[in-house]
């Protein structure tokens, strides 16, 4: 506990006034109060008993009332996130098939599960993180008995339910738990070139969030140029798709290790790729095509800390056709990558504009997923920040 939670409940009324820069004065207007009151209320000298009044505080605190109250209590959706993630870390450590339990339900065909699977990754690009959540467990148990009933046809979708199910977790900030699912997705995959490209698509964004992106960048070039036509002229829309998405993330990579060169050379290189898928498709679930290259130098600028850039970037790969078909998670995490360059150029206005933008898009990306609380936190202790922003960080009790 800190020293904050130990301070009588007025007390941490003026803390988190100081905090938040506003007067006496500005943060009894903001009550529909007196100055008066409110001295009096830090001071000690009134109480205050109604819930009413302190949930009105709270929100103008931009905190949850919770933490005005100094409990032992987490931020909204944080503990149902931390359960999701320990539910799917259970199903990944269960090992019924390898010690040849019985199974406790009947296998499903795998024609069956390629649908299941489908559904989820469906799911996933609409940004549905809780449902998600929800499925993964049973998708996971399911994969894992028709592969080990029929490994021929149960292959694919085990490892395509691994894929989504490394997604999420990266979505809910697990990048630990995700590298399990992904290294069975890599060890299931292995002996089928476009399988090991697929699963390798997640391995790289693992291996970023893990901060490991010195080994992403030489693990995605040797899983893309694997999976590379000879002859680019002649090589299929998935196959494009893979080797591109590939190079993107070893782009990724560089952009964290500040090697600007490199990124503009593999972005420039799976931009060619894209020329021949064109927009509009998702083949292995990647959504590549000319705009999500273009969105990827976005991704790469803020990386490189060059807000400018990104900005610039942004609003060129927005006016194309190709953004309003890419699902509607690989938009809203896009924007929220943005916000973070319009704060770094002190723009608290657009960045507010954006992170809203992305709350209509996708909620769950701003509710759900810890990068963008963090984003949410940083926009909403601007005074200028939209009111509908304030009232979600109070409500998530983010800032």
């Amino acid at each position: 506990m800190g020293s904050i939670d130990l301070l009588p409940v007025g007390r941490r009324v003026a803390y988190w006034r100081g905090r938040r820069k506003l007067s006496q004065q500005v943060f009894a207007d903001r009550l529909g109060k007196s100055k008066s009151w409110v001295d009096k209320v830090e001071r000690g000298v009134r109480s205050l008993d109604k819930v009413s009044t302190l949930q009105d505080i709270a929100v103008v605190l931009r905190i949850d009332t919770a933490v005005l109250l100094g409990r032992d209590a987490e931020p909204a959706g944080v503990a149902e996130r931390v359960e999701g993630v320990e539910r799917i870390r259970a199903a990944l450590s269960t090992y019924e098939i390898a010690l040849e339990r019985p199974a406790a339900r009947r296998v499903l065909p795998a024609d069956r599960l390629v649908r299941d699977v489908a559904h989820v990754w469906t799911t996933f690009q609409h940004a549905r993180y809780p449902q998600v959540v929800d499925l993964v467990p049973e998708l996971v148990a399911d994969a894992q008995r028709t592969h080990a009933h029929d490994s021929g046809p149960g292959r694919v979708p085990l490892v395509e339910a691994y894929r989504v199910t490394a997604s999420l977790l990266l979505k809910l900030g697990a990048p630990d738990v995700a590298w399990l699912a992904v290294d069975r997705a890599m060890i299931a995959a292995t002996g089928d070139r476009v399988l090991v490209a697929a699963a390798a698509v997640q391995l790289g964004q693992v291996l970023r969030e893990s901060g490991r992106t010195r080994m992403a960048k030489p693990v995605m070039l040797a899983a893309a140029y694997r999976i590379a036509p000879p002859v680019i002229e002649y090589g299929s829309p998935p196959e494009l798709s893979l080797c591109g998405t590939l190079l993107v993330q070893a782009a990724l990579a560089a952009a964290r290790d500040g090697d600007d060169r490199a990124v503009a050379e593999l972005i420039d290189e799976a931009a060619e790729m894209a020329a021949q898928v064109s927009d509009g498709h998702d083949h292995h679930r990647t959504g590549f095509g000319p705009t999500a290259v273009e969105l990827a130098r976005v991704a790469a600028a803020v990386e490189l800390g060059d807000a400018e850039e990104t900005v610039a970037w942004h609003e060129r790969a927005t006016t194309r056709d190709g953004w309003r078909w890419l699902p509607a998670e690989h938009r809203a995490a896009h924007l929220i990558d943005v916000t973070r360059a319009y704060l770094h150029t002190d723009d608290p206005i657009n960045a507010g504009r954006i992170l809203t933008e992305a709350h209509r898009i996708a909620p769950a990306e701003i509710r759900h997923r810890p990068a963008g609380r963090d984003v949410l936190a940083q926009v909403a202790r601007d005074p200028a920040a939209p009111t509908r922003l304030i009232h979600l960080a109070a409500t998530l009790g983010v800032g």
